[in-house]
């Protein structure tokens, strides 16, 4: 634009006038009503300018841009699952809301596997408790036997 504007400055008065009224018109835009219930620019009925194929220009609704499913636990955005809004998630089967695991359209797969590390260590501690607490039994049945023959 502005190597354009140093063109027609160096050029004849007549083609500096013609610049400007295109730029005039290209400043002015055709006004737009609303073509919808809510005549205000909020959230929702955001709009663009389409010119249509007959040459008019008319006023095309923006849909919202939507943000897709994300983790739980860590917040970040599922892997596989389209960015869609509510009303279009309804639309899919349901193998297409979801990803293929445990957890699938609720949890990303790296908080899944932490899960599962977790929920298996958890058991195994569990396990090592118990074999220890029966150690223990075992040994205080051993040295009971022997405190009572003392005392006899």
């Amino acid at each position: 634009f502005w190597l354009k504007w140093l063109e027609v400055s160096r050029a004849s008065p007549a083609t500096q006038s013609k610049f400007r009224q295109f730029l005039h018109f290209a400043a002015m835009v055709a006004r737009l009503a609303y073509r919808r219930h809510s005549r205000y620019n909020t959230k929702s009925n955001k709009t663009r300018l389409l010119r249509t194929p007959g040459g008019r220009l008319t006023s095309l609704v923006v849909k919202k841009k939507a943000k897709g499913p994300a983790c739980g636990d860590c917040g970040k955005r599922i892997i596989g699952v389209p960015a869609l809004r509510p009303q279009e998630y309804r639309r899919l089967k349901k193998r297409e809301r979801r990803v293929n695991r445990a957890y699938g359209g609720s949890r990303c797969a790296k908080c899944v596997r932490t899960r599962v590390m977790r929920a298996f260590l958890i058991e195994e501690q569990k396990c090592v408790k118990q074999v220890l607490a029966e150690k223990m039994s075992v040994g205080k049945e051993a040295d009971a036997p022997k405190k009572s023959k003392k005392k006899n």
